[in-house]
């Protein structure tokens, strides 16, 4: 066997597998890099139903802020860490926020709503007013909003009604409101506990949210502070399916 062609075959082995480590090295580097990231700044989220539209849309792609409010068991992607309680680097969530948090229910499932309610708060629904602390929020008409989603009974778009709300605060976001006051747009009282918030959806009419207490599936009552998991901020992109993008709609602050 030629010396010389033995040498450069090693040689070339040597190489391969010297690429190979550096391949390996690198895509451990980049998953790292992925979960500090995902963990302690921005974790990707989707929106998965109706509850906050207009505002938000399924299909809707976020960029959740993990350091808006400081760090829990809940902030850590893939798993909690179940032993841990409480938040580090807190800072105070305010009303009107959109959160991403994890019900008390279902603590393995991601929801976002908007903060309504802050410790110490009543808050109540009638004839689909909310109040705050025993004062009427202000709700004004704007349109009629048709929905881009069909409707899956008929194929036609939905019409809402959409109305400014406008929080004491000062901050207003649009609400949908169509049905006749029922159950959750006439509620009883909610005294919302010291370190726990009440969670409402922009879709007044189709959000399961802190005005349904108890246990169970879709049930999400008052949110413990240690269950947010972030802000969310700003949608980045937006597709009806994997044909249709909403262009209209990539990055575009959440109000």
């Amino acid at each position: 066997m030629d010396p010389t062609s033995s040498t450069q075959e090693s040689l070339k082995m040597n190489t391969i597998w010297t690429e190979f480590r550096e391949t390996i090295k690198t895509l451990i580097f980049a998953v790292i890099f992925a979960f500090i990231f995902r963990s302690f700044a921005y974790e990707p989220f989707h929106i998965p139903s109706d509850s906050m539209k207009s505002n938000l849309l399924v299909g809707d792609y976020l960029f959740v802020s993990k350091f808006s409010y400081g760090y829990s068991r809940y902030s850590f992607p893939f798993f909690g860490w179940p032993h841990v309680h409480g938040r580090f680097m807190q800072q105070a969530p305010k009303r009107g926020d959109v959160i991403v948090f994890r019900p008390p229910g279902q603590p393995s499932d991601d929801f976002i709503k908007r903060l309504i309610g802050l410790p110490g708060d009543r808050i109540q629904m009638k004839s689909g007013v909310l109040y705050i602390n025993d004062k009427p929020i202000s709700k004004e008409y704007v349109d009629e909003w048709s929905d881009p989603t069909p409707d899956g009974h008929n194929g036609k778009p939905v019409i809402y009604k959409r109305y400014l709300e406008t929080l004491p605060e000062g901050k207003s976001y649009y609400i949908l409101n169509n049905q006749v006051p029922g159950g959750a747009e006439n509620t009883e009282v909610f005294s919302v506990p010291e370190a726990h918030y009440f969670m409402m959806g922009d879709n007044r009419d189709d959000s399961r949210d802190s005005r349904y207490l108890g246990v169970g599936d879709g049930i999400v009552g008052f949110v413990p502070e240690e269950n947010f998991v972030g802000r969310a901020d700003m949608i980045m992109f937006s597709w009806e399916d994997w044909f249709s993008f909403r262009s209209g709609r990539f990055f575009k602050f959440i109000p």
